[in-house]
C-alpha cells in the first residue's frame, strides 16, 4: 500500500469519528465572568486537586487562576449532551507597554533562565507576533478508560458515557491545541509557545504538530522544556485527518472573536 492510499484509509476511518467530535463538542471563548470561573474551577480539578501542582489562590471557591489571566483569551470545550466543561485552555499575549511581567510569555517568567539564545528566542521576535498556549485541562471524566462500569454516583465517574462517546473523548487534546492555534492566526500571530512534557509533545507529532525545542528540560511538576511551531511549521504538518476539524474550530470562533473584539475590554488589552 502506498504513502497516498494509507492516508485516504486514515482519513476514511477518522472522518466519521471528527464528524461525531464536532457534534458532540461545542466551542466557546470565555468572556463572560461565569464563563471564565468555569475555566478557574476546571483548571482547579485538574492542577490543585488531581495533580496537586500549584497551590491555588482561590482554594474556598476551587478556582485556580494568576497573573495572566486577566489579559488572556480564554477557551472552553463543551459536552453538548451533559453540558459539562470537558476542557480549556488559554492564550496569552504580551503587549509591548504592559507591566511586568505582562509584558512576557508566562514561561518567560518561570523557565525564561532556560532557553536557548537561538532566533526563536521570544526576545529576538516581535513583540505582537508570538503567544503562549498554556493552562490545557481536561476533566477527569473524560479522560478515565472504563469500560462501559460506570455507575453514576458510585465510581469515580457521576456521568454515564455510552462507549461511542468515549470513542471520541481522545481527540479532546488534539482539539485543544487547535483551538490555541485557530486563534493565535485569528489575532494574526506567527509564533505559538508552550511548556510541555515529553509525552504531550509526542501527542501533537502524531497530529502533525512538530514543534522545536526552545529551551533545556526542567523539573517544572515534572520534566518540561520550553518548545516553538511556527504557523508555517503547523501547517504544513497538520494531519489532514484535522483540517475539517481545524476548519471547523475557525468558523465557530471567528464571530466569536470579532464580537469580543468589539468590546472596549478586549481594546483596552489587546488593541
Amino acid at each position: 500500500m502506498t504513502a497516498s492510499e494509507q492516508k485516504i484509509r486514515r482519513f476514511t476511518g477518522m472522518k466519521p469519528l471528527l464528524e461525531r467530535f464536532m457534534k458532540d463538542f461545542s466551542f466557546q471563548i470565555a468572556s463572560s465572568e461565569s464563563e471564565r470561573q468555569q475555566v478557574y474551577r476546571l483548571r482547579y480539578d485538574v492542577y490543585c486537586e488531581e495533580l496537586q501542582g500549584i497551590d491555588p489562590v482561590d482554594p474556598e471557591r476551587r478556582l485556580e487562576y494568576d497573573i495572566f489571566d486577566r489579559d488572556a483569551l480564554h477557551c472552553l470545550i463543551y459536552h453538548r449532551r451533559t453540558g459539562l466543561a470537558a476542557a480549556c485552555t488559554r492564550l496569552v499575549m504580551p503587549q509591548e507597554n504592559a507591566p511586568a511581567p505582562l509584558d512576557k510569555l508566562p514561561l518567560q517568567s518561570y523557565a525564561g533562565s532556560s532557553l536557548y539564545p537561538s532566533g526563536l528566542h521570544p526576545e529576538r521576535l516581535g513583540k505582537n507576533s508570538y503567544y503562549e498556549i498554556s493552562r490545557l485541562a481536561i476533566a477527569l471524566q473524560f479522560r478515565l478508560r472504563l469500560k462501559g462500569n460506570e455507575v453514576p454516583g458510585v465510581t469515580d465517574n457521576p456521568y454515564f458515557f455510552t462507549i461511542e462517546e468515549k470513542e471520541i473523548f481522545s481527540l479532546l487534546v488534539s482539539g485543544l491545541f487547535l483551538t490555541g492555534y485557530a486563534l493565535g492566526c485569528l489575532t494574526g500571530k506567527n509564533f505559538a509557545f508552550a511548556m510541555m512534557e515529553p509525552r504531550l509533545k509526542r501527542l501533537l507529532a502524531i497530529s502533525g504538530f512538530h514543534f522545536t525545542q526552545v529551551g533545556e528540560t526542567i523539573n517544572l511538576h515534572g520534566q518540561r522544556s520550553a518548545y516553538c511551531i511556527t504557523r508555517e511549521q503547523a501547517e504544513a504538518g497538520m494531519e489532514h485527518n484535522l483540517l475539517p476539524l481545524y476548519r471547523h474550530i475557525q468558523e465557530v470562533l471567528s464571530p466569536q472573536l470579532e464580537t469580543l473584539q468589539d468590546k472596549d475590554e478586549y481594546r483596552q488589552h489587546f488593541l
